[in-house]
């Protein structure tokens, strides 16, 4: 008896915790508004390589003078070196970068982003991003 209601504890606690992780990734449809497309040119900052979305962050050049940086949300660590993106080789990107993105801007006008396509410096294009909920 003491066995069987200790292994339901032990069910009830995995399922909770289960529960959580799937709540943790959500649509990219909760926060980009999927309608729209920008485009914009910066330097890069920094790229981070990360699971379950890595991050490029760049500073783009307003009308002012002043500078804003943005943070462009990218797939898995995986999903980018599967396209041959990576820390090294051709489709690397590096601070001081001077790149143009295409991307998904956030619903709330912050200067966020789920990215789409890189232009690098010599021109070659990497497609990122499809850009569809489910990404």
């Amino acid at each position: 008896m003491l066995n069987r209601t200790l292994g339901r504890v032990a069910l009830c606690g995995c399922l909770i915790a289960a529960s959580g992780l799937l709540q943790a990734h959500h649509s990219l449809a909760g926060v980009y508004d999927m309608k729209a497309d920008k485009e914009m040119s910066g330097t890069v900052t920094s790229v981070k390589f990360t699971n379950p979305h890595g991050s490029l962050s760049f500073d783009v050049k307003n009308a002012d003078g002043t500078m804003t940086e943005w943070v462009m949300t990218l797939g898995s660590a995986t999903a980018l070196a599967q396209r041959g993106i990576g820390k090294t080789g051709p489709n690397a990107l590096h601070t001081g970068d001077e790149i143009k993105v295409k991307f998904i801007p956030a619903k709330d006008g912050s200067p966020l982003g789920f990215l789409k396509s890189v232009t690098y410096p010599d021109g070659h294009v990497i497609q990122i991003s499809a850009g569809n909920a489910n990404d």
